[in-house]
């Protein structure tokens, strides 16, 4: 079986120490101005000192008006500098690599946290407008403008989030994308907001500063052919440290029939990635189901659920190849043991059979 606690070199910096990677969370923890709170600085200090080979932050918005939930953490003003500084350090301080994830939610920015949403055309469903080519632009701007900032807080590195359905991702979809200009119609138009992020990040950047890549395959409204050539074109490009898919689940087969023939996942890891890694998340919950992921041609997993109930999961693994974690739903008190504040508990209850009722 492949090691998943051999060292991962990357195009740039630090090689990761493992290639068993915490994914980016959601977890409502810091205040609500975007300043890191001490409840988030806790629980990724602890899953950095649990043995993650990169220790990647929630989703930190790079706009006021990109904010995607409450309590997030926020990277668009240098009053969140002290705690992004408090938080790459005490990460690195435990061996781990310190990565902060880039973040617009676009249409999916609730109206009672930034009152107007905007989003690459009008959308009818969240009230949110079509942004103005000005505002593209400062997208860019500001994009690139939060990887500085975490780049002087001391992180290693920042990942450009494009997935799940957030701006990045509306861009790319030809059903939430419907623009005339530059940034719409082919598919070459519909990506080029992602990419002239990544090469603004690169460019504005020290040169050991790592750039990752997070990207979904399916839902709102993508096509998988269309994920694919993007995805072929970030590997071989040569600006990104790691491309980061989320699967949702890395076992499964494509929503799409015409691409049922092998699973999801297959379809990407048989793409040229010249320097750049590869990795995939999605319901990797044990750490035998860790080393068959590699074995299928991953550089590395992420893993969140299994990381939520053990603070420790890679060093468990380590000692114990065929580690499984507690069997959920698990009690508020285990997750209070394993660094969770009661605000992110609560949150956690919205995984429908993760958290114990207090019966």
């Amino acid at each position: 079986m492949p090691d998943l606690f051999a060292p991962l070199p990357l195009a740039h910096g630090p090689a990761a120490p493992n290639r068993v990677w915490l994914a980016p969370l959601t977890n409502t923890q810091s205040h609500p101005d975007g300043r890191l709170s001490e409840e988030e600085l806790r629980w990724l200090a602890l899953r950095a000192r649990g043995g993650h080979g990169l220790t990647m932050t929630c989703a930190a918005h790079v706009q006021a008006g990109g904010q995607g939930f409450p309590g997030q953490l926020g990277v668009f003003s240098d009053d969140h500098l002290p705690g992004l500084t408090r938080l790459a350090a005490a990460v690195k301080d435990a061996g781990s690599l310190a990565a902060l994830q880039l973040h617009h939610a676009g249409a999916r920015s609730p109206r009672e946290l930034v009152g107007q949403p905007v989003a690459p055309s009008d959308d009818e469903a969240s009230g949110a407008r079509a942004m103005t080519a000005d505002e593209v632009v400062q997208l860019v701007e500001d994009f690139a403008a939060a990887a500085v900032r975490a780049e002087r807080a001391g992180f290693d590195g920042v990942e450009v989030h494009g997935a799940h359905g957030y701006v990045l991702t509306q861009f790319l979809s030809p059903e939430l994308n419907r623009r005339t200009d530059g940034y719409g119609g082919s598919l070459e138009n519909r990506a080029r907001l992602l990419l002239e992020v990544v090469t603004a990040v690169r460019q504005r950047c020290r040169p050991d500063f790592q750039v990752g890549v997070r990207l979904s395959p399916e839902r709102f409204g993508l096509l998988l052919a269309e994920v694919r050539e993007v995805a072929a074109e970030l590997l071989r490009g040569g600006e990104v440290d790691y491309l980061d898919l989320s699967l949702w689940d890395v076992a499964k087969q494509p929503q799409e029939e015409a691409y049922r023939d092998r699973p999801l996942m297959d379809w990407f890891t048989e793409l040229d990635r010249g320097s750049t890694r590869l990795g995939v998340a999605g319901k990797v919950r044990s750490g035998r189901q860790a080393a068959e992921t590699l074995e299928r041609g991953a550089d590395f997993v992420l893993v969140g659920r299994a990381a939520i109930l053990h603070h420790d999961f890679p060093d468990r693994v380590r000692r114990d190849a065929g580690f499984v974690p507690v069997p959920t739903p698990v009690s508020p008190d285990h997750l209070a043991g394993e660094g969770l504040s009661p605000v992110f508990v609560e949150y956690m209850r919205n995984w429908r059979g993760f958290v114990a009722d207090a019966s």
